[in-house]
């Protein structure tokens, strides 16, 4: 018999973006310096049922993502596959469908999800959806069919069948 209350694990992946921008006191800039994921999300969250692997790849707004930052985010997929649990990557809303799209593409027969989600605003910020979003992730991460797809808003999007609304300022089905 199949043991339902084991812990399981998965894997995020952090790129950079809104959601996890700091404010600089001195400059007042909101820069990518540093994961905030932990300090902010997981250590508040109660998981008795799962274990969270962070790994940071890269520390980008999406504006600036280019194929090459692509390219090196498939790698680090393609890398944790071997890990057999499903991933959920921490991006930026301005680019977010394409990359998803791009890995969609690029990976095959894959056998546990892969989740993008990211935030409108900073977290830390007391109007932030990034608390949300990222439990959101987290839940659907063990619930969908092998794929990857976008989470955000209550929604769940297959990467290929979404475009950001940005006057609405969330995601849509295209």
């Amino acid at each position: 018999m199949k043991n339902r209350n084991k812990k399981t694990k998965v894997l995020f992946l952090t790129t950079g973006g809104t959601i996890e921008k700091s404010y600089d006191e001195i400059d007042g800039s909101l820069l990518n310096r540093k994961s905030l994921i932990r300090k902010y999300i997981l250590t508040d969250l109660r998981r008795p049922y799962t274990d969270i692997e962070l790994i940071n790849v890269l520390k980008i707004d999406s504006l600036h993502m280019t194929g090459k930052h692509r390219t090196t985010l498939l790698k680090k997929i393609e890398q944790c596959q071997a890990k057999k649990c499903p991933m959920i990557v921490l991006h930026g809303t301005d680019s977010m469908e394409i990359t998803a799209s791009f890995i969609a593409q690029k990976i095959k027969d894959l056998e546990f999800p892969i989740i993008f989600t990211g935030a409108m605003k900073p977290l830390g910020f007391s109007d932030s959806d990034a608390t949300q979003n990222v439990t959101e992730a987290l839940i659907v991460s063990k619930i969908l069919a092998p794929g990857v797809y976008i989470s955000f808003h209550n929604q769940v999007f297959p990467a290929t069948e979404v475009r950001k609304n940005r006057e609405k300022r969330t995601f849509e089905f295209i």
